[in-house]
């Protein structure tokens, strides 16, 4: 399999293109307008098999699940949701600029522990992976403080290391993750987290299992927890309840989120990410010049033929 051209080469004529622009006194064109021009090809449907519903009181969180990653975790994650583990299980830790965490509060107690019926307890470390020249991969054109490159590979934000072969997905906003102790093998999926701030410091060590693509702020605008206890909340009142848990496939088709992802290795993400580097308008005189991997979003949208 041929690799696909890079992300960073496809810029080299945007950026060109801009520059002129920019010399021409025009205007950067908004994302909006730049999703707007964007072709059918340019974006996924998600798929059912790997997609998860979360309801909560207020809403629903949808997760792409990352079984290309995390296949172990993501296996395991999803025999624990067909047996509705998750279902009256809360969302108990929200620690600031950190992660939301659920699951049953009350795992780590044998007396008191939900059962986690079929599903394995323990799982060996999926933290990252190898990679080839086969493998998907768009880079950005600038320098990160984690990984000698960046970019994103199946529309999950990424990192590698050249010297190592090694690859994993960033913890970005939105980045869902396996919570664990300090055994590498004690974390299987019952506990799961999302990013909702600062947390590129656990990169490639905890399993990513997947993102969510809608439905973030149902998670970052929840109450903090307790400073002193890494944001576990102190009494149950305070939790979140989560109503239940399934993957799309196990959901009517007429019941389901149609969604679609923009495709990262499309040329409208490219314009995106040049125009994020070199914004300028009437507000933005002095553009970046730069874009950080977790400063770019991947537009999602839902499908336009079931759009109202």
């Amino acid at each position: 399999m041929r690799p696909r051209i890079s992300l960073a080469l496809a810029l080299l004529g945007l950026i060109s293109a801009m520059t002129s622009a920019q010399a021409a006194g025009k205007d950067t064109p908004s994302i909006q307008q730049i999703l707007k021009a964007s072709k059918s090809s340019e974006w996924r449907a998600l798929n059912p098999d790997n997609t998860l519903y979360m309801d909560l009181p207020d809403g629903r969180v949808v997760i792409e699940l990352a079984p290309w990653w995390s296949p172990k975790h993501v296996a395991n994650i999803k025999t624990l949701v067909r047996e509705h583990y998750f279902d009256h299980t809360s969302i108990y830790r929200v620690q600031d600029n950190f992660v939301a965490q659920w699951g049953d509060p009350d795992s780590d107690n044998p007396k008191k522990a939900k059962s986690m019926g079929t599903a394995k307890t323990h799982l060996p470390p999926e933290y990252d992976r190898s990679y080839d020249t086969s493998m998907s991969f768009t880079a950005l054109p600038d320098g990160d403080v984690y990984a000698p490159q960046v970019g994103f590979s199946h529309g999950f934000p990424t990192a590698r290391d050249p010297k190592t072969h090694r690859t994993w997905i960033a913890h970005c906003y939105g980045t869902v993750g396996v919570a664990r102790d300090v055994d590498p093998t004690s974390g299987n999926g019952n506990t799961l987290y999302a990013v909702i701030g600062q947390a590129r410091r656990i990169d490639h060590n905890l399993a990513v299992a997947g993102r969510v693509v809608q439905g973030m702020p149902l998670l970052s605008s929840l109450p903090r927890g307790d400073d002193a206890n890494i944001g576990v909340y102190a009494k149950p009142s305070q939790r979140t309840p989560i109503l239940r848990v399934r993957l799309a496939a196990d959901v009517p088709a007429a019941q389901r989120e149609h969604l679609q992802v923009l495709r990262t290795d499309s040329a409208t993400f490219a314009r995106i990410v040049d125009a994020k580097r070199h914004r300028h308008d009437a507000f933005y005189r002095d553009p970046p010049g730069h874009a950080s991997l977790c400063s770019l979003d991947v537009p999602v949208r839902v499908d336009p033929k079931f759009a109202h």
